[in-house]
């Protein structure tokens, strides 16, 4: 079984108005996605433009940071690193 914190990324530079199954569909094109999560400000409930997507494998994981780092989506560039 490989370590499951290998599998997260963490996802910054995020457009306010994407939803996590917008998100999720761009981090398919690197595999399979088993989750993601929006983080928001709890006092105005609004997104905090970062979050983390969680991949099956430590494979995927890496392919995502090293494919969709800078990958531009409304008018921002992603910023995909280790979590």
């Amino acid at each position: 079984a490989t370590d499951g914190l290998t599998c997260y990324r963490l996802v910054g530079n995020i457009p306010f108005e994407l939803s996590e199954e917008q998100l999720i569909e761009v981090f398919k094109e690197v595999g399979p996605v088993a989750s993601f999560r929006l983080l928001f400000d709890r006092e105005t409930g609004r997104p905090k433009g970062y979050g983390f997507c969680e991949f099956f494998d430590a494979e995927t994981a890496a392919s995502a940071v090293r494919n969709l780092n800078d990958y531009e989506i409304g008018g921002r560039q992603l910023r995909v690193d280790y979590a």
